[in-house]
C-alpha cells in the first residue's frame, strides 16, 4: 500500500508540512525532511521551485526563487533524495509546476520519483481531465498518488468527479486567494470546510492555505483529515534556517 494511504488510515489529525526545496541554503532539503518526520510532522511536500509559480502567495514565491537562484534543478533535487528512504519513512510528495515535469519528460519524472521513494504528486495547473486522459495510467503504473486540488468555488460535480478519480486525499484549499494569505478562519470558511465533510466523499480531505498555528491547525481539522502549512513554516526557515523546527512543529501541535 502507499504510504499516503497507510497514513491516511491512522486515528489522528495529520500534519503536512510543505518547504521549497534548496531554500534557504541548496543544500537543506534532507536536513529538513528528516528533522520534520523527528518532530511529529506526519506528511511532507517537497516544493519543486518554478520561475512562475502562479497559486504561490510572496513568501513561497521568494523561497523559491531563492531556491532557483541557489542551483536548484529537477536533477538536482533527484540526486539529493536519493537516499532519503534510509532515514525517512513517512509519505514524501512533490510539489510544483507541470512545465519542468513536461521537459523532465513525464514517465522519466514518474518513475525516478518511484524509483528514490515519492509517494504522490501535487500540480496545481495540470488540468483534471488532461491528466485523467493522458497521464493516469503513468501515474498509477509507477505507484504515485496525483493529490487535486478543490476550492470553494469547485463545483458539487467538479468535486465528486475529483473524489471518483482520486485514490488518496483532496487537498482543500480554504480560500480561493493564493497561499499564506489569511490569518483565521471566518464563517465563509467554516461552512465550506462543513458541506464538503457533509459530501462524505471516498477520498479524506487535507486542509491548506491560511494554516499557520495551533488555532487554525484546530478548526481545520475539525473537519478534515489533516491541515498543510507552507507560508508560516518558510518563515520560520527564514529566521532561523533549519535550527528550532523542533520549536516550530511543537508550536502547531502544542506537544
Amino acid at each position: 500500500m502507499n504510504r499516503i494511504n497507510t497514513k491516511l488510515e491512522e486515528n489522528k489529525k495529520l500534519l503536512s508540512i510543505y518547504f521549497s526545496a534548496g531554500y534557504p541554503s541548496l543544500n537543506d532539503t534532507v536536513s529538513i525532511i528528516e528533522n520534520l518526520e523527528k518532530n511529529g510532522v506526519d506528511m511532507i511536500e517537497i516544493g519543486l521551485p518554478f520561475s512562475d509559480p502562479l497559486a504561490d502567495g510572496p513568501t513561497i514565491q521568494k523561497s523559491s526563487t531563492k531556491a532557483l537562484q541557489n542551483g536548484m534543478t529537477t536533477e538536482l533535487l533527484f540526486q539529493q533524495l536519493k537516499n532519503i528512504r534510509k532515514t525517512v519513512s513517512i509519505p514524501l510528495i512533490i510539489m510544483g509546476y507541470f512545465n519542468p515535469m513536461l521537459q523532465y519528460g513525464v514517465e522519466a519524472f514518474c518513475e525516478k520519483c518511484r524509483e528514490i521513494g515519492i509517494d504522490g504528486l501535487i500540480i496545481p495547473d495540470l488540468p483534471i481531465d488532461v491528466y485523467h486522459e493522458e497521464y493516469k495510467t503513468i501515474f498509477e503504473k509507477h505507484g504515485l498518488i496525483n493529490v487535486f486540488l478543490i476550492t470553494p468555488q469547485t463545483s458539487v460535480e467538479r468535486i465528486k468527479f475529483i473524489d471518483s478519480i482520486s485514490n488518496g486525499f483532496i487537498y482543500m484549499v480554504s480560500s480561493a486567494s493564493v497561499t499564506g494569505g489569511s490569518s483565521g478562519f471566518g464563517d465563509e470558511q467554516t461552512a465550506y470546510f462543513k458541506r464538503i465533510s457533509d459530501m462524505k466523499l471516498k477520498n479524506p480531505q487535507i486542509i491548506g492555505f491560511g494554516i499557520s498555528n495551533n488555532e487554525t491547525f484546530t478548526q481545520a481539522t475539525q473537519y478534515a483529515k489533516g491541515a498543510i502549512i507552507g507560508s508560516a513554516f518558510i518563515k520560520h526557515l527564514t529566521h532561523y534556517g533549519v535550527n528550532k523546527i523542533d520549536n516550530f512543529v511543537n508550536r502547531i501541535l502544542q506537544k
